[in-house]
């Protein structure tokens, strides 16, 4: 079968001969003419059906992906090397990174890629863990009693072992009392100890409980059904309306607290944010609502709900905010940008998800795209550690030429690449976000990309596949609340029961012009602090919860 080209050489041949036979070869050449430019409109319709079927093809992986693998948008390590190599020759230079040593086979690589570390012995188990000591004797020392034998050493071994929760009912008993020496027809005058704090008032749980049943809830991801069943299994029948009930108490409880989160973090230079969909439930089908994230790098991370994803669920999250915005481009953030107040940062991830998608149909330039995206995310991972000003200067330096030459090599791929697919759409949102795209160019306290957010709600997706929906929007509010600070926990590392037992103890008589201190970015600074100490130590319930000694 000859191919197009073979046969638009041999049309260009006869062209060439009959015009210079012309003007006997007038007709035929006529011929030739149309039979040539019959010859580029089939091949065109060929090269079109092709990349759609390629297209075609593409979602089909994708739907496969979606429901038997994963999702990475990782490289073999095979192509990933032949990816560095192509970004050398397209800056006119080798890579940076293959210029500190030669690249090895893929095979070789391949096998490195997958080399663990040796297990150097088992670890010493934690010493905060209580101790039981099992003393051991031998068959003949039983028998004989161990006054016919000299104990001359031992050997220990530890192992771990399980034992249920415990469960404690906390009997608080209020002496009454009168006075001795009261005058003998005076009124009576009792005196009682005011009753404890606790979280939820007059409440049936103390703060280990509350706490226990919210870890496991937005943490752990357990629904109220599950919860029940734990519960009922430890002894204690406890209905899921209730500890529902509980939570949407603690809310409220928590709501100064959130808010004053939400006003810290909106004094940010920059934000993290992105948007997942949630069911919710209503009277003939469940619909659909919105969990929204808000990351305030190193202080806080937020969660908020919209019944719809619109441009006004945005103003109340975002509302009076001025700086840069990390998000995707959605339309929906599209009017605080034209305001001014607000200056958009795009995203590379989502810039290098449109390129790789484009794979299979179009490998050499996706290839191409994913060079200088990668080449991008590998100076960025040299630059975490330095500060901003010399990671300004460093990208002004390494990162601006790679960029102009992704966007210049763009602006070649316009005309060349069919519509509709997907490399297409790949060059086209890119272009469509230059500037955007540019923007961490400018300050070098912008992240190159928006995983962070996305990671974040990653949380949400997850519950979502255990509790499926909420109830209606209260819920989704509680919802967010908790995860808001179970979020803001773990990104300061600390230790989600604990921090939410004391939060509750201190909550209800904590001055609100100060109930930011309690926020989990101020907590390593105010937990220590004597006067957090005195209000922890009056809390009678927060001894019984604490870890025993070893």
């Amino acid at each position: 079968m000859t191919s197009g080209s073979e046969l638009s050489d041999t049309l260009e041949a006869l062209r060439a001969e009959l015009q210079r036979l012309a003007p006997w070869g007038t007709p035929a050449l006529e011929r030739v003419e149309a039979l040539w430019a019959l010859q580029e409109r089939l091949v065109a319709e060929r090269d079109r059906y092709h990349a759609l079927y390629l297209d075609l093809l593409e979602r089909c992986k994708k739907l496969e992906r979606g429901i038997m693998g994963p999702k990475s948008e990782r490289l073999d390590p095979g192509d990933a090397q032949l990816t560095l190599a192509l970004l050398g020759t397209l800056l006119g230079h080798r890579a940076p990174a293959a210029q500190e040593s030669p690249a090895p086979e893929p095979q070789t690589q391949a096998i490195a890629a997958y080399t663990r570390q040796r297990p150097t012995g088992r670890n010493p188990l934690p010493e905060h863990l209580p101790r039981v000591d099992l003393e051991i004797l031998p068959d003949e020392v039983q028998q004989q009693g161990l006054a016919a034998f000299e104990r001359i050493g031992q050997e220990v071994s530890e192992v771990v072992e399980r034992r249920p929760g415990s469960l404690v009912v906390v009997r608080v008993i209020r002496p009454k009392f009168v006075r001795r020496d009261r005058p003998p027809h005076a009124p009576t005058c009792v005196q009682i100890a005011e009753p404890p704090d606790l979280p939820i008032e007059r409440g049936l749980a103390g703060p280990g409980l509350l706490a226990d049943t919210l870890v496991k809830r937005w943490q752990d991801h357990l629904p109220l059904h599950r919860q029940e069943q734990i519960w009922a299994r430890e002894g204690l029948e406890l209905a899921r309306s209730t500890i529902c009930g509980w939570h949407a108490q603690l809310a409220g409880l928590a709501r100064p607290l959130i808010e004053a989160m939400w006003q810290d973090a909106l004094t940010s230079p920059y934000l993290c944010t992105d948007a997942t969909g949630v069911l919710v439930q209503a009277p003939q089908h469940c619909r659909t609502g919105h969990f929204w994230v808000v990351v305030a790098p190193e202080r806080h991370v937020l969660f908020g709900y919209s019944p719809r994803h619109d441009a006004q669920a945005v103003d109340r999250l975002l509302a009076d905010y001025a700086g840069y915005l990390v998000a995707d481009a959605h339309a929906v953030y599209d009017h605080l940008y034209r305001s001014g107040r607000v200056v958009e940062v795009g995203c590379w991830s989502h810039a290098r998800r449109y390129f790789f998608q484009s794979l299979s149909s179009e490998p050499e330039r996706a290839r191409q795209a994913l060079a200088f995206i990668g080449a991008l995310f590998e100076l960025e991972r040299k630059l975490a550690p330095e500060p901003s000003r010399k990671r300004r200067l460093f990208r002004q330096e390494q990162s601006r030429p790679i960029v102009e030459q992704f966007f210049g090599w763009c602006d070649a791929q316009v005309d060349q690449v069919l519509d509709d697919t997907p490399i297409a759409r790949a060059v086209r949102y890119a272009r469509n976000q230059r500037q955007a795209l540019g923007r961490f160019l400018e300050d070098g306290r912008l992240p190159l990309h928006n995983n962070g957010s996305e990671l974040e709600l990653r949380r949400q997706k997850v519950g979502a596949k255990n509790w499926l929906f909420v109830g209606n929007d209260e819920a989704a509010e509680v919802n967010t609340s908790f995860v808001s600070l179970l979020a803001s926990a773990r990104l300061h590392d600390l230790e989600p029961w604990a921090y939410l037992r004391d939060l509750l103890c201190l909550l209800p008589r904590w001055p609100h012009r100060r109930v930011l201190e309690l926020a989990p970015a101020s907590w390593s600074e105010t937990l220590p602090r004597p006067e957090t100490q005195q209000r922890l130590a009056a809390n009678v319930f927060r001894p019984l919860t604490m870890r025993a000694s070893p």
